[in-house]
């Protein structure tokens, strides 16, 4: 191609501007998302006085796994939905409004409104999420070697929403109520849905109509002729491979998904989050840091963007400058409120934003190192992140260990938290990421799709078993403590990395050269 035409296809920070208006719809659903999750569980287990429902916590933790499960099944049949009857774009526009009516229902709080609320928002999520996912790859298809550096700024927008909606929301439910806490969370998925919808025109005619038209078969023979043919022998070895990261992986979410359930109680009732002197000052200026730096990065891309397709999308963008204008707002009044205080109160949602914070700090160190000459095998990331996800647990049962059996609140320091945030992060990056990276190095180019099916279904097990072992706390904290609790996610996590090491040699064997 023309070097000057495709410097001006990929104008926008080495992009194409059209890969940023998806980074902003996939920022506001994540906000959605994640904003509503942080304070799930809370608002079901808090006090009649603090605005809750006074559910037990085992039912409040087995309704967020029938959640968190259930949003790994739906984009399955969304994705065919979309494939056979509305298209890419269609698919996702309806996705995002169909949460927003989800979000809308939760904020009623009634527990009618409630469930069906959660129906919408795995109906909406199966319909989004796959979607928008595939309107980005195919804005990539005519040049492969740029897919993982847009991945990469798509998967940007991710955290980026993540971190502000558990900010904002959890803020909102603190501050005014859990009503409003739901109802921003739907708002912005309003916004992102009508920013969305406008800003199509610049997505190239990717996915406006379904590809029911396309035949598989021939695309994936014309894969073939090109591909070497991998004898059945040695892809049945890959296949087992592939099975047992698969297996291993239902152990990392069973633990690692324990943040926005067990985690959040432990932040709310077992952690000291009132602080005085010093401590409350230092929290303020990490967290006026952590409100405005990550937000001023986000609005000079917005602003970059405008720059090039005000004209083109203008309304669109018109909707997305109303929406920073809005989350910037709502900064300034959370600083207003939290900077004149003489002493400072953590919310417990607060927490959740350590993982978004710390995968935008430490992936790039993480990448650097797969690319340098010290990558270690898919065994050894695996082993590697599952003994970090474990010593993450073995901070809180460290810390826990001062709080008597059948205890229902204590002042443990937030620094095992924080500690074992980090260290859940560090583990995230060496199995998430990695885990899909091998299935589709392992995995002939016909079976991708249903391997990476396989995949959701994996998690969405994980996701399940995590809020019902969660559900557990009270009676094991009750029998036990609540230091024995976590270490249950101390021991096995780290046993299973261990395993993942001594089977290395093993695993390499079996792979037949992929590394």
């Amino acid at each position: 191609m023309n070097t000057k035409i495709e410097h001006k296809e990929f104008s926008l920070l080495g992009h194409k501007p059209a890969l940023f208006v998806l980074f902003f719809t996939e920022m506001w659903e994540r906000f959605s998302y994640y904003g509503m999750r942080a304070i799930f569980v809370l608002f079901l287990t808090a006090s009649f006085s603090d605005g809750g429902w006074e559910w037990t916590r085992e039912r409040a933790l087995g309704l967020l796994g029938i959640y968190t499960s259930s949003v790994y099944l739906t984009p399955l049949i969304g994705g065919i939905i979309a494939d056979k009857l509305l298209g890419y774009q269609k698919a996702v526009a309806l996705g995002a409004f169909v949460m927003t009516l989800g979000h809308a229902a939760m904020s009623m709080e009634t527990e009618i409104t409630l469930y069906i609320g959660i129906g919408l928002l795995i109906i909406g999520n199966g319909l989004f999420k796959p979607n928008v996912t595939s309107i980005v790859s195919g804005l990539y298809d005519k040049y492969p070697e740029r897919k993982d550096g847009a991945f990469t700024i798509f998967y940007m927008g991710v955290n980026a929403g993540g971190f502000l909606g558990v900010l904002l929301c959890g803020f909102l439910a603190n501050n005014l109520s859990y009503s409003w806490g739901f109802g921003l969370a739907g708002v912005f998925m309003f916004l992102g849905t009508l920013q969305f919808w406008f800003g199509r025109e610049i997505f190239e005619n990717i996915g406006i109509l379904p590809s029911k038209k396309v035949n598989l078969s021939d695309a994936v023979a014309k894969i073939e002729i090109t591909a070497d043919k991998v004898p059945d022998n040695i892809q049945t070895h890959r296949y087992i491979v592939v099975g047992i990261l698969a297996f291993f992986t239902v152990f990392f979410w069973w633990a690692f998904e324990q943040a926005s359930g067990s985690m959040n109680i432990f932040a709310r009732d077992y952690t000291q989050r009132a602080l005085t002197g010093n401590a409350a000052l230092v929290f303020k200026i990490v967290d006026i840091l952590v409100s405005t730096v990550p937000l001023l990065i986000i609005s000079w891309v917005l602003f970059k963007l405008f720059s090039q397709t005000l004209k083109k999308i203008t309304l669109s963008n018109t909707v997305l400058g109303i929406s920073f204008l809005s989350i910037w707002a709502i900064v300034i009044w959370k600083l207003s409120v939290i900077i004149p205080q003489q002493n400072a109160e953590i919310e417990a949602s607060w927490f959740l934003i350590l993982n978004s914070l710390f995968i935008i700090f430490l992936a790039p160190l993480f990448s650097k190192w797969w690319e340098s000459k010290f990558n270690p095998s898919a065994a050894v990331k695996f082993g590697i992140g599952m003994i970090l996800l474990g010593i993450g647990f073995g901070a809180l049962a460290y810390g826990a260990s001062s709080i008597p059996q059948g205890a229902k609140t204590a002042s443990v320091s937030l620094i095992w938290l924080v500690l074992a945030y980090l260290f859940h992060t560090m583990g995230e990056l060496c199995v998430s990421p990695v885990g899909l990276s091998y299935v589709s190095k392992l995995v002939p180019a016909k079976k991708i799709g249903m391997m990476f099916g396989i995949w959701y279904l994996v998690n969405a097990l994980g996701n399940y078993l995590a809020a019902k072992t969660g559900s557990y706390i009270d009676p094991i904290v009750e029998e036990h403590s609540m230091s024995y609790f976590f270490l249950i996610f101390t021991i096995i996590p780290a046993s299973v990395g261990l395993i993942f090491l001594l089977i290395n040699p093993i695993i390499k064997k079996l792979m037949h050269g992929i590394r």
